[in-house]
C-alpha cells in the first residue's frame, strides 16, 4: 500500500519501523524539523526523522502546514492510499486529511473518547485510570473526534511510569496499524459520553502541592516521568523527585516527618525515594541526604 508515515517522537519510531518491514510503499515520511539540543544547541533531528534515515526513506519537515498550499500540493501530488499519522505535532488542515484515498489515520494512545489532545499518556496515569490502550482512528478537522477502526486497552499497573507506558502503548500501536491496513474495519463513530481532554504538560504542573493527598501527588511522580519531572523547593534550591511511594503518617501539609524521608500531605504522606538536585546525579534518598541536610520539622515549599 501507498502511503505516507507522519510522526516525530520516539513513540512513533515503532510504527515506522513495522510498517516498513511489512513491506508498505511509504512514498513520504513527515516530521517535525530539526532542533537544538545538548550543550552545544546543534541542530538534531527528532526520533522519527532519524529512523527514516536509516530506512532510506524520503523525509519532509515542514514547520507548518495548515496554510501553505504549496505543502498541500505536495502531499497530494504523493498520490496516496492513505496516511498514518503517530505524534506528529503539526495539525492537518482538511485538503491533506482528503487526499489520501483511505483518508489519514491516526495512532492515538488512549481508549478514545477518552483523553482526547496532546498528553494521553500522562492523563491516564495522572487520573488514576486502571487502563489506557491505543485506538486507530480515521482523522477529521476536529480535535482526536474522528470515528475509530481498532482499539486495544494496555493495564496501567501498580507503580507504572509514563515511560513504562508509553513503551507498551507504542508497540501495541504498531501493531494494530498494520492490522488496520490489512482488515480495513468498518468505522464506528466514536459516542458523545465519556470525552475528557488531556492538555499540554507544562514545566509548572512539576511542582508538588503537598495540599494534595499523597495518592495524587504519588500518581504525579509518575505520569510527569521524565519530563517535566516533579520537584519541591527548600532553602531556595529546586529539588527533582524521581519516584515516591505512599507511606503512613500525618502533620500539616509539607512538613518533613521523619529521615526516610516522608513529607506530610493534604491527606496521608508520601515517601520520597529518589531525588536529585541540580547538575547532580539522581541518588536513592538515604545517599542523598548523606550529603544533604533537611531536619525532621523541615517545611518544603
Amino acid at each position: 500500500m501507498r502511503l505516507a508515515f507522519m510522526g516525530s517522537p520516539e513513540f512513533s519510531v515503532p510504527a515506522l519501523r513495522a510498517l516498513h518491514a511489512a513491506g508498505h510503499d511509504i512514498a513520504c515520511v513527515y516530521a517535525q524539523p530539526p532542533r537544538p539540543a545538548g550543550r552545544g544547541q546543534k541542530e538534531t533531528p527528532c526520533p522519527v526523522h532519524r529512523a527514516a534515515l536509516e530506512l532510506g526513506l524520503p523525509v519532509r519537515t515542514p514547520a507548518r502546514v495548515r496554510k501553505d498550499a504549496a505543502e498541500h500540493a505536495a502531499f497530494a501530488a504523493l498520490d496516496l492510499d492513505v496516511a498514518v499519522v503517530a505524534a506528529y505535532g503539526l495539525i492537518l488542515p482538511k485538503p491533506m486529511l482528503d487526499a489520501p484515498r483511505r483518508g489519514c489515520l491516526n495512532i492515538h494512545a488512549s481508549l478514545l473518547p477518552r483523553w482526547r489532545g496532546a498528553a494521553p499518556i500522562q492523563a491516564a496515569i495522572l487520573a488514576g485510570d486502571a487502563e489506557s490502550g491505543i485506538t486507530i482512528m480515521r482523522m477529521e478537522e476536529g480535535l482526536d473526534t474522528g470515528p475509530m477502526l481498532l482499539r486495544e486497552a494496555v493495564p496501567i499497573g501498580s507503580g507504572m511510569t509514563t515511560p513504562e507506558l508509553h513503551d507498551a502503548l507504542s508497540s501495541v500501536g504498531a501493531r494494530l496499524i498494520l492490522r488496520a491496513l490489512e482488515e480495513d474495519p468498518p468505522a464506528v463513530p466514536q459516542p458523545d459520553a465519556g470525552v475528557t481532554y488531556a492538555p499540554k504538560i507544562a514545566k509548572e504542573d512539576g511542582r508538588l502541592d503537598w495540599t494534595q493527598p499523597a495518592a495524587v501527588l504519588e500518581r504525579r511522580v509518575r505520569a510527569l516521568n521524565p519530563w517535566p519531572g516533579c520537584f519541591f523547593t527548600h532553602g531556595g534550591e529546586v529539588i527533582r523527585v524521581l519516584s515516591a511511594a505512599i507511606a503512613e503518617g500525618a502533620g500539616a501539609p509539607g512538613t518533613l516527618l521523619d529521615g526516610a524521608p516522608t513529607v506530610a500531605c493534604g491527606d496521608g504522606a508520601l515517601r520520597l525515594t529518589r531525588l536529585q538536585r541540580a547538575g547532580r546525579g539522581a541518588m536513592p534518598a538515604a545517599e542523598f541526604l548523606r550529603g544533604y541536610a533537611m531536619p525532621v520539622g523541615t517545611m518544603l515549599a
